[in-house]
């Protein structure tokens, strides 16, 4: 039976597209790493979360469902499925669409196939959609987890729409409260009304103003959702390029240049909570094993 492991990379937020169904997002280098098996017992899913056990497996198991079913194999094939990761679960820091990447990407080298990277991508948002993960797809963390560097989206008509390398020389800092929050239970009526404030943070993406980009989101659905904005200003003080929730939080991401990362984690470290320090991501999804 077919063996394989893969690995993809986390991201962070430059739109949230739950407000308007276009979003935008950049490679960090957290990751999730995926191990699937293939088994006899036809269309039985066996899934194993290491690094979080507590955590529902549905995504992970629709995942790998979902390989199963593009290639017509779930009459013929189960498969055992573990994910191990250093990427915080429902803060906002895209351990949905990793883990969906990676055992997509698994699943399909497992069966000894190929299929081109949007497919994988695909078949990953499906798994989220049927998983109740998430309200847009999540298209564009999922794109940015997958290809690294930034990606700008059309989550509603699943289409990349502007691809870019950020410069060297950035640290992303996350600053991550203890409690979680879960994407299916954001009130998205609530955030559709502040659209146009949203747009306005897509246009500037759009142009390139990722940082800029980042901060007005932040604020805006910081606002919106209730949380201490406090945060993001205070790493913006601090001499961040940018700051501003996550997704739809509770984390909140602080991008900083190199020389101003202490002070910045300093400011961080003033609120409640764990500070995470990770790296741009400019790596595509791959397998790592496959005997």
């Amino acid at each position: 039976m077919g063996k394989a492991e893969a690995v993809a990379h986390g991201a962070a937020t430059i739109v949230n597209a739950i407000a308007t169904g276009a979003g935008a997002a950049f490679g960090v280098d957290l990751w999730t790493k995926a191990e699937v098996e293939l088994t006899s017992e036809a269309g039985f899913i066996q899934a194993e979360i290491i690094s979080d056990p507590s955590e529902s497996t549905l995504l992970i198991e629709r995942a790998a469902m979902r390989v199963l079913e593009h290639f017509k194999v779930e009459q013929q094939f189960g498969v055992k499925v573990k994910t191990n990761s250093n990427i915080p679960v429902a803060r906002g820091l895209k351990s949905s669409s990793a883990a969906a990447n990676a055992v997509a990407s698994a699943t399909v080298a497992a069966l000894g196939k190929s299929l081109d990277d949007l497919a994988i991508v695909n078949l990953g948002v499906d798994a989220a959609f049927d998983a109740q993960v998430t309200v847009t797809g999540a298209f564009d963390d999922a794109c940015a987890s997958y290809f690294g560097g930034v990606t700008v989206t059309d989550n509603l008509k699943r289409k990349i729409v502007k691809r870019s390398i950020l410069p060297e020389g950035f640290v992303v800092l996350f600053h991550v409260p203890s409690k979680k929050a879960y994407t299916a239970n954001s009130d998205v009526a609530k955030l559709r009304s502040i659209k146009p404030l949203v747009e306005v943070a897509y246009r500037e993406a759009m142009q390139g103003n990722f940082w800029t980009a980042l901060s007005l989101n932040g604020l805006v659905y910081s606002s919106a959702l209730g949380y201490d904005v406090s945060v993001a200003l205070d790493a913006l003080n601090a001499g961040a390029a940018a700051a501003g929730l996550c997704g739809k939080g509770p984390a909140v991401t602080a991008v900083s240049s190199q020389d101003k990362a202490e002070q910045v984690k300093a400011a961080l470290q003033g609120h409640e909570g764990e500070v995470i320090i990770a790296g741009l991501n400019r790596q595509k999804a791959k397998v790592v094993t496959n005997p």
